[in-house]
């Protein structure tokens, strides 16, 4: 039977209810509700605040002490915009076994290095456990203060004690307080640590990393509001087959949002790739039948990569549509387009779409590719070679102009491409210091005369 003082919270959207229901009412999630201890209000005296400084004009705010701090691993301060900003809060999210931990062990072995006390708190793992994976990852001496602890206030009197330049929390999930009541990783528990830290940051200019799980769904486990306390998300995703790791930021409140940053797993830890071009084209076979060169655009990083397209005649009576890295319902529509507009017999034919590497193309710009990769492994036949096509795919069969065309043209002239077939719009006058022939196409028609020799 409920208690007096107990409330039932949705452990996915936090709605409350005074009694079990096997709904919640909110977010509609099943088997959601947790029975939790109420929390009693604080006092006015007991609330925490940023200092309790007085209103500033804003002429008269000094940033002169808002340098950034490097973390000494390049795609991670490109992703963040140069670095963490003090005072900064710092939410990175993932899949179990992509790397987390790894990443921010190696940025905090870098911190230190540079002159920066770290501490690092992790709920998960123990210090001897720890050191295990640093000593595989070369961290020398270095002022790094490991503590396995899950109880909020013993990190915040260690902070208090040690003053570091960053702490790094590993992982919010394990994190409880001992306010309240409720076990570890529910939404009461996670609201109340993330809250803590944030003014714990605010108020002594001390950046924190935090690491949090993911459900499912591949969604950030805990309340949204988890993701608005925090200034920054970032997302490290990866494939389990592949050696490549991409940092992805979704929020931030300091840099550009969707900027990427791109890893390789090593048994030394996780390698910055400075030009994830070259590394998606390592292993491309030019003149096959079925391939087309598709750039990017990842925040204002140009990446060129592979789509590669397999056409066959279905055998199950119903025609196969499979696809990895790319929208399986556009490539449908793509599909119907090239049946309808340019005359191409797709109704019985398997389709199977890859972008090697694991980078997923998720942008309207990389239709052109798609339809281009079909058409040539429809007809046995390779595409002009040396060009990059990019362009959006309209429903009557015209090609959109896209976004920072300018980018991915000098992206595919600097990786030796001598053509880029490209929507008209986006030609204009060409683009300065660059060599490379620019093909403008009004459609798709148009766009595969001038790719098949």
């Amino acid at each position: 039977m409920k208690g007096p003082n107990t409330v039932f919270v949705c452990q996915r959207c936090g709605a409350q209810a005074r009694k079990w229901l096997g709904q919640c009412p909110e977010c509609e999630a099943w088997a959601s509700l947790v029975e939790e201890r109420a929390p009693q209000a604080a006092s006015a005296d007991a609330r925490p605040s940023l200092g309790g400084e007085q209103a500033q004009r804003y002429a008269e705010v000094d940033t002169a002490a808002a340098a950034r701090l490097e973390t000494g691993v390049s795609e991670l301060d490109r992703v963040l915009g140069g670095g963490l900003v003090p005072g900064s809060l710092v939410l990175l999210g993932g899949e179990p076994g992509i790397g987390k931990s790894t990443l921010l062990l190696q940025a905090a072995a870098q911190v230190a290095g540079a002159g920066h006390p770290v501490l690092y708190c992790s709920g998960e793992e123990s210090p001897h456990q720890v050191r295990a994976r640093g000593d595989r990852l070369g961290v020398t001496d270095v002022p790094l203060f490991l503590l396995a602890e899950t109880c909020l206030e013993r990190v915040l009197e260690e902070v208090g004690r040690l003053s570091p330049g960053l702490l790094i929390v590993d992982s919010i999930q394990t994190m409880f307080s001992t306010a309240l009541e409720s076990a570890p990783g529910t939404i009461g528990q996670i609201r109340e640590a993330a809250t803590r830290l944030l003014f714990a940051a605010k108020g002594s200019n001390l950046p924190v990393l935090i690491v949090g799980h993911v459900t499912k769904g591949g969604e950030l486990a805990g309340p949204k509001v988890l993701e608005h306390v925090v200034d920054t998300v970032l997302h490290f995703e990866g494939d389990r087959h592949h050696s490549q790791r991409v940092v992805r930021s979704v929020k931030n409140r300091f840099g550009a949002v969707s900027e990427l940053g791109v890893f390789q797993m090593t048994a030394g830890g996780l390698e910055a790739v400075p030009n994830p071009s070259e590394l998606f084209l390592a292993e491309r076979k030019a003149d096959v039948p079925g391939s087309a060169v598709f750039c990017s655009m990842e925040g204002s990083r140009p990446i060129l990569v592979e789509v590669q397209a397999l056409v066959g005649a279905g055998v199950y009576g119903n025609a196969q549509r499979v696809t990895t890295g790319v929208d399986r319902q556009r490539l449908s529509l793509l599909l119907t387009v090239l049946e309808k507009r340019v005359g191409l017999p797709l109704t019985g034919e398997d389709v199977f779409v890859n972008v090697p590497g694991g980078m997923p193309m998720l942008e309207p710009a990389a239709d052109l590719a798609v339809v281009a990769a079909v058409a040539s492994s429809l007809r046995n036949q390779p595409l002009r070679g040396g060009a990059a096509v990019f362009g959006e795919v309209g429903l009557a069969g015209e090609i959109r102009g896209i976004s920072q065309a300018e980018a991915r043209i000098r992206e595919a002239a600097q990786m030796g491409f001598a053509q880029c077939v490209l929507p008209s719009g986006n030609v204009g006058s060409g683009v300065a210091g660059v060599s490379c022939e620019l093909v403008g196409v009004q459609t798709v028609a148009e766009a595969l005369d001038a790719l098949f020799p």
